[in-house]
């Protein structure tokens, strides 16, 4: 049985590649403050357990906490250690998946092509993750969403940002992850939540029609 994923107002996944842990606490506030309630730390990241952990601390409840690039089992032990419960993989790992949903976290595998969607949603992922989009464009996971079950939850990830979520959101997709348009490494608090307003104030034009 799947874990949902949880209802938000805007389900925006934050992507923080890169971020250490000394900016963490700063950046996760920031992002927080600006009205963003799910956060990805990959773990092709500095000391990434070390910055989930700090994040996990400082979020409330009902913001979801954490990581990208989780490729073993094992991850997803530490991951559940640190308190994250948010589990982000680049493929569909069915054992990854079981274990993910053993401890009761949300999971959103990456898929690209219509057997790897299929496959995640019969083990029961929460949500599919089509990245790169940018390869498939609107239009092709549009194609694909067709032959998926109508209640599975689609996000675009990887080359969508503030610049191009009316093209998605017109194909009926209304969750993604935002990576380098809303964080980059350096980065301060102060810029963080500039682009996290910009995003939050383009993703209600699109979706709400508002702003």
């Amino acid at each position: 049985m799947s874990i949902p994923f949880p209802p938000m107002q805007r389900p925006l996944v934050a992507i923080l590649r890169g971020i250490k842990p000394e900016e963490t606490a700063g950046i996760v506030s920031a992002l927080i403050e600006a009205g963003m309630t799910a956060i990805e730390i990959p773990l092709n990241s500095p000391e990434p357990f070390r910055s989930i952990e700090i994040a996990a601390k400082r979020a409330p409840a009902d913001v979801l906490i954490g990581a990208g690039t989780v490729l073993t089992a094992a991850d997803v032990d530490r991951l559940r250690d640190t308190g994250g419960r948010l589990m982000v993989s680049p493929n569909v790992d069915v054992d990854v998946l079981a274990r993910a949903r053993h401890h009761g976290m949300v999971t959103m595998p990456g898929v690209l092509s219509p057997t790897e969607a299929l496959l995640a949603a019969r083990v029961g992922a929460s949500s599919l993750k089509f990245f790169p989009a940018s390869v498939l464009g609107a239009s092709g996971i549009t194609a694909i969403r067709a032959v998926l079950p109508p209640d599975v939850m689609i996000a675009a990830v990887g080359g969508v940002s503030d610049q191009n979520f009316a093209e998605y959101v017109r194909a009926g997709i209304r969750a993604f992850g935002l990576g380098s348009s809303l964080y980059k490494p350096g980065m301060t608090a102060a810029d963080v939540v500039f682009r996290a307003t910009v995003t939050i104030e383009a993703y209600d034009r699109a979706v709400l029609g508002v702003g």
